[in-house]
């Protein structure tokens, strides 16, 4: 009698069983988000708003124009602890991007700007005295089906 429930229960498992290969997955990857914590310097916060509102928010315009990002969005961290970030900027991107599409984006950004990967570069390093990158993360999302 033994057997036949184990066979039973066998039985069973195998008709509601489907191969692993067969399943179909319940989510679908989708956008790509990348994070970037800022940690802003005393005193520096509305100049580096002031940028954000200008030069950031006409790059980010011109790359949605381009098609590659689909949003982009500044959160204000409340009550920040130690070592958290004042603010952090996320970018939802369409997909990753192929090197070679980054370079030509890139370069179409430059002449947008009317700057050079020096001058770019440059720029940045002026912002260093409003802001500080303290880490970045790149995420992407999984929607169910």
């Amino acid at each position: 009698m033994k057997l036949s429930y184990a066979a039973l229960a066998f039985g069973a498992a195998l008709a509601f069983s489907v191969p692993a290969a067969a399943q179909e997955s319940s989510y679908t990857p989708t956008t790509v988000w990348q994070f970037s914590n800022i940690k802003v310097e005393p005193g520096q916060f509305e100049n580096y708003m002031d940028y954000l509102s200008t030069t950031y928010r006409k790059n980010m315009e011109l790359a949605k124009q381009m098609g590659g990002v689909l949003s982009y969005h500044i959160f204000s961290v409340n009550n920040p602890r130690r070592n958290e970030p004042d603010l952090i900027l996320a970018v939802e991107y369409k997909d990753y991007t192929p090197v070679a599409e980054q370079l030509a984006i890139q370069k179409r950004m430059q002449a947008a700007m009317a700057m050079d990967s020096r001058r770019m570069e440059s720029a940045s390093g002026e912002r260093a005295k409003m802001r500080t990158e303290i880490g970045s993360m790149e995420l992407q999302e999984l929607r169910f089906k």
